[in-house]
């Protein structure tokens, strides 16, 4: 199995194992191995994609999984659980923006930051405190000589680091790493993978004396799979597993599809199960508002023979798991990954860490409970609107603060006290994927009279509320028009509740 050190290996594009070292004194849950336990899918909704999990023992049998964060601040959400079901927020790995200096820089599209592939280096961050998003250390650079995506690392027994990566049509490289000093060795193609498109995300287990390869194939669509070989030897060759792919849902007419970048772990009773990403879109894929979500299945991992893994659907039937909830690890403080927020911004009080922001905030924007307005954020307005152009600056920050979907039917409600007077200012709720992906509900200025020669335009008086839309990549759908309309003044001074 793979060994447990105090650290996480992430990449300014990629997250790859969190192994934290701790001990608390919560008790042992209690395992019926003779029975299973049936439990529901995603485990992780919403947008948690590439997941990577691993168990730690001295952590009061505690699950950790990340996943990842793209461009949100803060990145890189770490969960955990001792039942494998109930899952909370433990901290925030990337918390700080010295922690990674490049992810200020990020300039493009929604594809950059952290997620399961990297730009040309990787850092490693470290932790004593799992639950402490303040105990994350600065990231340590490491090279990557392939520059290849999606690298992991793995300790030997002799304590020797290895970074496995890969990606295209280069198959799996493998390096030795010395994190004393940041540096990796040149690289060894290890395993082309099956023939799919798109080897990537390989992670390493040593069991029974030999090494286990598991990478994804088939790129994040409908052919996505899990693949895996092994050696006796790290660098290989690997044999390839005949019964490839030991996961996918490809072909199929499952409403859980593109299965695949999965990690395998162990739980307290010596039972496998594995993690991977899903999209609940049926075999169309057209359709999947939820995202690439967080999926549960067990594994049989027989003593010198294949992980042989459960097929995902929604629900699903595992080993036995804690025959009771535990308390939840870290003192219960963490946040549930589909709990409701109730939030009054109280005096003292700091915005939710489980909401993030669009790429890195400016500190002056948000500002909770301030004097003479006490229970209220204060939002600064930002130069740039949720789509921006090229004018727009990132430096310059967005006004941006949310939290993820976890839900697809869902109840939420918000006071806003909003004077818009000048043309431009606008106050939006917002379902948000990306900058090119969003759809809103603004409230906007009065419309102003102009006269231009023969043509003058029509004066209101009161606030407008306006939808709009835009929509990029797949499906690929015209977005709907415009719709303005003036609020009617038996709204102002109350709350408005929307349903989603």
């Amino acid at each position: 199995m793979r060994s447990l050190i105090p650290s996480l290996l992430l990449s300014l594009t990629s997250l790859i194992s969190a192994t934290p070292a701790l001990s608390l004194s919560l008790p042992t849950p209690n395992y019926n191995s003779n029975s299973n336990s049936t439990y529901t899918n995603p485990i992780l909704p919403g947008w948690h994609s590439d997941p990577s999990c691993v168990f730690v023992p001295s952590l009061s049998n505690t699950t950790f999984c990340i996943a990842s964060s793209f461009l949100t601040f803060p990145g890189l959400p770490l969960y955990s659980s001792r039942d494998l079901t109930t899952w909370s927020l433990a901290s925030n790995v990337f918390n700080r923006p010295e922690q990674v200096p490049e992810f200020a820089g990020l300039d493009t599209n929604a594809d950059e930051g952290f997620w399961a592939a990297t730009l040309k280096a990787s850092y490693c961050l470290c932790s004593e405190d799992p639950f402490d998003d303040a105990a994350w250390s600065d990231g340590l650079r490491v090279e990557n000589p392939q520059k290849t995506i999606d690298p992991d690392l793995f300790w030997d027994d002799d304590g020797q680091v290895y970074m496995a990566s890969g990606w295209g049509g280069g198959g799996i490289y493998l390096s030795t790493v010395n994190l004393s000093i940041g540096a990796a060795s040149p690289v060894t193609r290890i395993w082309n993978g099956t023939g799919g498109s798109n080897p990537e995300g390989p992670h390493i287990y040593k069991k029974d004396s030999l090494y286990y390869l598991l990478i994804a194939e088939g790129g994040s669509g409908p052919n996505h799979s899990a693949t895996i070989a092994r050696s006796p030897s790290i660098f290989g060759p690997y044999e390839s597993y005949a019964g490839n792919p030991i996961l996918t849902n490809r072909g199929t007419e499952e409403y859980f599809q593109t299965v695949g970048h999965a990690d395998l772990f162990p739980d307290a009773a010596g039972n496998w199960w594995g993690a991977a990403l899903a999209t609940r879109s049926g075999p169309e894929f057209e359709v999947s508002p939820m995202g690439r979500e967080t999926v549960l299945f067990p594994v049989s991992w027989p003593e010198r023979g294949w992980p042989v893994a459960a097929p995902v659907r929604g629900v699903m039937e595992g080993w036995g798991r804690p025959s009771v909830s535990p308390p939840r690890p870290g003192g219960g403080e963490g946040t549930l990954v589909d709990g409701a927020d109730v939030v009054d911004f109280r005096p003292g009080e700091k915005i939710p860490r489980n909401w993030v922001h669009h790429r890195l905030p400016t500190a002056p924007s948000f500002v909770v409970s301030p004097r003479g307005r006490e229970k209220t954020l204060q939002l600064v307005p930002s130069a740039a609107n949720l789509t921006g152009n090229k004018e727009v600056k990132v430096s310059d920050g967005l006004t941006f603060v949310g939290r993820r979907q976890t839900a697809t039917l869902f109840k939420f409600s918000i006071d806003l006290d909003f004077d818009a007077r000048v043309e431009g200012e606008e106050a939006v709720i917002t379902v948000f994927i990306s900058q090119e992906q969003h759809i809103d509900l603004c409230i906007i200025p009065p419309q102003t009279t102009s006269t231009n020669g023969a043509v003058t335009t029509t004066t209101t008086q009161e606030r407008r509320l306006r939808f709009r839309a835009t929509t990029f990549g797949k499906p690929n759908i015209t977005a709907p028009e415009e719709v303005v309309v003036d609020i009617p003044q038996s709204w102002m001074g109350g709350a408005g509740e929307v349903d989603g």
